[in-house]
């Protein structure tokens, strides 16, 4: 299956880490408020908003997070940092952050490629191997008709789809990803996972068990710290699997 992963797989990595991934929607709501409080007028907003609904994080804590944003409320002031290096077996990894400690951060993030065989790079090292695309991922059924779907994201304005066994991969430019994304969720169409992610235009593979259990971990420490908010790899194994 690849770095796509499988719908199972999306949905177990979810499940797994709820608790933490309240912390990091939560903090990208109050990043995204920041532009302004009404999801109606601010698409990224919007879009976190939903993120954060469809993973049952509470209305109130939705709230809060605004009002952070906005400065109803006193709240952390948190900074955007990402991180480029390989991981074993030459894979590629970016890591995304939002947060209100540098130091600590950058810290952790080494600390990690370091302990499983990788090693952290400078800015630019790896992202000339990826695409910056929104992502949009729904589930295949029998009740979604192909080309209705195809239909319905291209005339939103977005660039491809790409089927896969148990599911449609929506791509579009990063400007165009707010209106795709509204376009299928008013068409009803019910989105598994979607954002704006990079996107690898080569891969590569660890070698052996051991490199793979290492990757594997290396890939866990990050996402399971607070401050990360996404990890992006160029690895062809499906490692949710």
């Amino acid at each position: 299956m690849g770095r796509h992963g499988t719908i199972a797989g999306r949905k177990a990595a979810q499940d797994s880490k709820r608790a933490a991934m309240f912390t990091k929607y939560g903090r990208a709501i109050i990043v995204a408020a920041k532009a302004g409080g009404d999801p109606d007028y601010n698409a990224t907003l919007r879009v976190a908003i939903e993120k954060a609904k469809a993973i049952g994080m509470p209305n109130d804590n939705i709230k809060r997070a605004i009002k952070k944003g906005t400065g109803e409320l006193a709240g952390e002031t948190y900074e955007e940092l990402t991180f480029e290096g390989y991981g074993v077996g030459g894979v590629a990894v970016i890591v995304e952050t939002l947060t209100d400690n540098r130091n600590r951060t950058s810290s952790a993030v080494r600390a990690a490629f370091d302990k499983y065989g990788g090693n952290l790079g400078t800015p630019g090292c790896v992202s000339y191997m990826f695409a910056r695309k929104g992502v949009l991922i729904i589930e295949k059924t029998d009740d979604i008709d192909e080309d209705a779907l195809m239909e319905t994201a291209l005339e939103a304005g977005a660039d491809d789809m790409i089927t896969h066994e148990d599911s449609f991969e929506i791509q579009t430019e990063p400007a165009a990803y707010t209106d795709v994304h509204g376009a299928l969720t008013e068409a009803g169409y019910e989105l598994v996972d979607s954002d704006i992610e990079f996107v690898p235009s080569m891969e590569a593979a660890p070698s052996g068990d051991d490199q793979i259990k290492n990757l594997k971990k290396m890939l866990d420490v990050l996402e399971d710290n607070d401050d990360v908010q996404k990890v992006h790899h160029n690895c062809s194994l499906d490692l949710e699997d």
